[in-house]
């Protein structure tokens, strides 16, 4: 077999990506049939997303990592000291990481290789940050390894090509490693979760009808069938290698998890949930169009890699420029360092009205094409905005939990949430400074909001949820900071635990049958394995581990990251920009509070709902088995020796790494990744961090393991924001003051139009053409047709009456009447002949 990276990766990745698919066309035909109630329906999914697992696994260590060096890095040590590194001076390595983002400084960000003119200060700028950059060796990065081709053209309308295609780098194959494996854990586990489907009838307590509780034929084949699908849907969006296709698997995602979340859709709560995240998410995909149209208007593209060859080499033309370049390449130029400049082409007016140009060339050129890629940055992020479930479409999230766990579990950690970032981290290179501003505001809030709900939730799959909407914040306030791979490290740990948080929610769930964590308590003598991997999970969250040291969780090193860049931010703009940081600490805080809150009210204590707790028991080892697992990884899988971050530089998106500074605000700096390792970033986000988390878990021990402070007591004392963070901010309700209102009033006058305006002229269209027909029908046809009908009838009629007189049935009357007819005969023949002799 070839296993040369070129040839390999794209097969292998594409059956890993194709068996899903597989599992969920044979259990759309014959599911119901596989075992009885479709048993073995969970079998055929299972084998086929673990044989992915698998296939994903060959394509990392067989082909990738012993073709791919990985490249020494920080990130996965950064909390140690002494690091070789950090020899030098912090001063001097800020400033080297300060010289180094001088690349992108307004001014050398002005002047684009494909304007018809050239700024002498860019040129000399760019001489002298290229120099101070190498000395650093923080340069702007070139393009990182990767391998783009077709599978299937599905057709070409002019310039718009739309293929099947891949792009495959390593952050691709550590994403189908991620994806697959959780995804296997996920299956597995709701072969145990989803057994009361196999019953026939299933009974749905939740549900009455006619003063009984439901009872329908079990789905257990059907849920297995849409999670397959839901993974082939996810692994779609990982390969994509075009923004169109991007766009199809994204919203395949969102259709499968309609199905999901309204999995039980007899329930009206969950049949609303499902309408719920269905509609907001198409609210951001409106804005993921606009985005989509503006780079391929002023591209002419969807690719993100460059043309290549059967040998994964950039197929060039005569004159040796890139044959097609994707959109990656447009944008970031070797001839510009691969620093970020809009390309003419990102300038219709460039084309079209030469002389405007060099008349106004600096403000037409350059604040046109940076508006245009901010237009399109913001544009795409707002599909991830309501895909990952961030501020101000944040809202379908929690309510998704009307769904099965496993459904939680996999949607809240690899699949549909994990999409938004994942697609912010693969456009990284499309991102101008200003974008990702918004893109770290907007992270900012959302980590905000949602810890504060979280405090005051007593449904334990939804402070879950709302963990995963200020985790999903923690992740885009990194991107947007400047930190690419703090971001997606954070986006890797978090779907371990947050997927091993969820399925012992369901466990515990499984046990005493309640959401509600004030009937719970003391169970963890009653269900061990899930009390202890639970904590497993809250610790990796919270980030616990030995400050300064390489000691931890897997949160303990993704987390810190991001507060290291949120430090380095805030350190080199000043001002409004260290409240990012603030907030950052703050909302690490928070999460350490509710996540333990959670963990002591479930597990500890004496317990509060007596018959609950009596009947309460361990999970079977279909579930338990999962949870350990998960809770392994939970641990160790951002350890320095598992290389996880070198993975990531090695992803590292082209010229990203020296950071950048804006051009519609001038002020604004995005620095480099690498600055945020300076020994005095690290040990005081290091120590903020550490310190955050402990008053965190400390509050939340004193309320509820100790007793100290009485909670009911707490509520009314802070009553107001115990009422506003119980009703999540008024969002809902403010929601439906301002568009579902609005819009079912619009929608009430426009049936009102159509029934008194519409109607009554069609209405009356209709009654004139009626009254129009009654009047041709008694006029014309009764009267004219119809009578001169009947009178033809009447005549035919009259003269059939007579000729019935000569029927008298005599024969000596007929033998008259031929003597006569025959007389007759012959004396009209004479008399012709007379005629025409004479």
């Amino acid at each position: 077999m070839d296993l040369t990276p070129a040839t390999a990766l794209p097969k292998l990745l594409a059956a890993a990506w194709l068996l899903p698919l597989a599992s969920f066309v044979v259990i759309l035909f014959v599911g119901k049939r596989l075992g009885p109630h479709g048993k073995w329906a969970g079998y055929v999914a299972v084998g086929a997303i673990v044989s992915a697992f698998l296939l994903s696994c060959v394509a990392m260590f067989v082909v990738w990592l012993p073709n791919h060096e990985l490249p020494v890095t920080h990130h996965g040590e950064h909390h140690e000291e002494g690091d070789e590194h950090d020899d030098a001076p912090a001063d001097d390595d800020h400033q080297h990481g300060t010289a180094a983002i001088l690349q992108d400084s307004p001014l050398t960000a002005r002047a684009g290789h494909d304007s018809p003119f050239q700024l002498a200060a860019f040129q000399e700028g760019e001489a002298h940050a290229d120099e101070h950059a190498a000395e650093a060796g923080h340069a702007a990065n070139p393009p990182p390894t990767y391998y783009f081709g077709d599978w299937y053209s599905l057709g070409q309308f002019g310039n718009l090509k739309l293929t099947i295609g891949y792009y495959i780098d390593a952050l691709t194959v550590t994403m189908f490693c991620m994806v697959t494996l959780i995804a296997s854990c996920v299956h597995i586990y709701a072969l145990g979760y989803m057994h009361d489907e196999l019953h026939d009838p299933y009974h749905d307590h939740e549900v009455i009808v006619h003063g009984h509780h439901l009872s329908r034929p079990g789905r257990f084949h059907r849920f297995f069938q849409y999670l397959s699908l839901f993974c082939f849907s996810m692994l779609g969006i990982v390969i994509a290698g075009n923004v169109a296709m991007v766009f199809v698997f994204w919203e395949l995602v969102g259709i499968c998890s309609y199905f999901l979340i309204g999995f039980y859709f007899e329930r009206h709560s969950a049949s609303t949930a499902a309408n719920k995240a269905f509609i907001v998410n198409r609210v951001g995909d409106f804005g993921m169009l606009i985005g989509m149209m503006a780079l391929w208007a002023s591209l002419g593209t969807f690719a993100f890699g460059d043309k290549q060859d059967a040998k994964g080499q950039t197929v060039l033309t005569e004159s040796g420029a890139i044959a097609e370049p994707g959109i990656f390449s447009q944008l970031r130029t070797a001839e510009n360092g691969y620093r970020l400049v809009p390309p003419a082409s990102m300038i219709a007016e460039e084309r079209r009205h030469q002389p405007a140009l060099e008349a106004n060339e600096e403000t037409l050129s350059h604040t046109h094409g940076h508006w245009l890629l901010l237009v399109a940055g913001v544009g795409i992020f707002c599909g991830c905005v309501g895909k990952s479930a961030q501020f101000p479409l944040h809202v379908w999230l929690p309510d998704a939990m009307e769904g099965p766990t496993p459904v939680s579990a996999l949607v809240h950690s690899a699949t549909m949430v994990a999409a938004g970032v994942y697609l912010v981290g693969r456009f990284y290179p499309a991102f101008c400074p200003e974008a990702l501003l918004v893109i770290a505001i907007i992270g900012c809030i959302t980590l905000s909001l949602a810890a504060t709900i979280a405090i005051t939730a007593t449904d334990i799959k939804r402070v879950l949820a709302y963990s995963t909407v200020s985790q999903l914040g923690y992740m885009m306030l990194a991107l947007g900071l400047g930190g690419w791979i703090a971001g997606l490290f954070h986006l890797i740990t978090h779907a371990f635990f947050k997927s091993l948080l969820f399925m012992c929610s369901g466990s515990v769930i499984h046990a005493v049958h309640t959401n509600d964590m004030t009937e719970m308590g003391g169970l963890r003598k009653k269900m061990p394995i899930t009390a202890y991997t639970m904590l497993i999970g809250c610790l990796a969250i919270i980030g616990a581990g030995v400050p300064l040291t390489p000691i931890g969780f897997s949160g303990y090193f993704s987390k810190d990251s991001i507060i290291e860049q949120a430090w380095s931010h805030a350190q080199t703009n000043g001002g409004v920009y260290w409240v990012f940081l603030a907030m950052a600490v703050i909302g690490a805080s928070m999460t350490a509070f509710y996540m333990f809150r959670l963990w002591f009210m479930t597990f500890t204590g004496a317990p509060r709902d007596h018959h609950k707790y009596d009947h309460a028991h361990e999970s079977p080892r279909v579930m338990t088995g999962p949870l350990v697992l998960l809770a392994i990884f939970a641990i160790a899988v951002a350890w320095p020796a598992f290389r996880l971050t070198g993975l990531l530089e090695q992803a590292q998106p082209v010229g990203t790494a020296a950071g950048g500074s804006g051009m519609l605000i001038e002020d604004l700096v995005v620095p480099a990744e690498h600055l945020s390792h300076a020994p005095d970033i690290k040990l005081r986000a290091g120590l903020a961090a550490f310190s955050s988390a402990f008053i965190g878990v400390f509050g939340a021990a004193v309320v509820y393991l100790w007793g100290y402070l009485n909670p009911k007591e707490i509520k009314q004392t802070f009553k107001p924001i115990y009422t506003l963070l119980w009703n999540k901010w008024y969002f809902d309700q403010l929601y439906n003051v301002l568009f579902i209102r609005p819009a079912l009033f619009i929608g009430r006058q426009i049936a009102a139009f159509d029934r008194g305006v519409i109607d009554w002229f069609l209405h009356s269209c209709a009654w004139t053409v009626r009254l129009f027909s009654m009047v041709f029908d008694v006029v014309f046809d009764r009267t004219l047709v119809d009578g001169t009908v009947n009178t033809a009838a009447n005549w035919t009629w009259d003269f059939g009456l007579l000729l019935r007189r000569f029927q008298t049935g005599s024969l000596r009357q007929y033998v008259l009447f031929i003597v006569m007819g025959t007389w007759f005969m012959c004396l009209a023949y004479f008399a012709a002949a007379f005629v025409l002799m004479s």
